[in-house]
């Protein structure tokens, strides 16, 4: 944890605001949701990820990667964009999905 040497104070309805130059190295804009984590004695803000990284929409399903939230479809998206496709397993009652490039023609 690095310390910033900033110090606010908070106001009688328990708020706290953020310097601007933190918000703008965090990437924090206005409305923008903020999850609050606590560590022992540690208040903790991390911007919240709501929907895709790509699209912010939730639609597909999300999954977690590297710590995002990606759709199925981004993934599949991405998947042909990197000119790979995607084959389903008939044998699974969940079918297994496999990557395969694709030649171009």
């Amino acid at each position: 944890m690095q310390d910033t040497g900033i110090i606010r104070h908070i106001d009688n309805l328990g708020r706290v605001t953020l310097p601007i130059e933190l918000r703008r190295a965090l990437d924090i804009d206005v409305r923008d949701p903020v999850q609050i984590y606590t560590d022992g004695q540690h208040i903790l803000l991390k911007k919240a990820q709501l929907g895709d990284v790509f699209t912010g929409g939730n639609a597909g399903g999300l999954i977690e990667y590297e710590g995002k939230l990606v759709s199925r479809e981004s993934v599949r998206r991405l998947v042909e964009l990197a000119g790979y496709h995607l084959a389903e397993d008939d044998e699974d009652e969940k079918p297994a999905r496999k990557a395969r490039k694709t030649t171009k023609k």
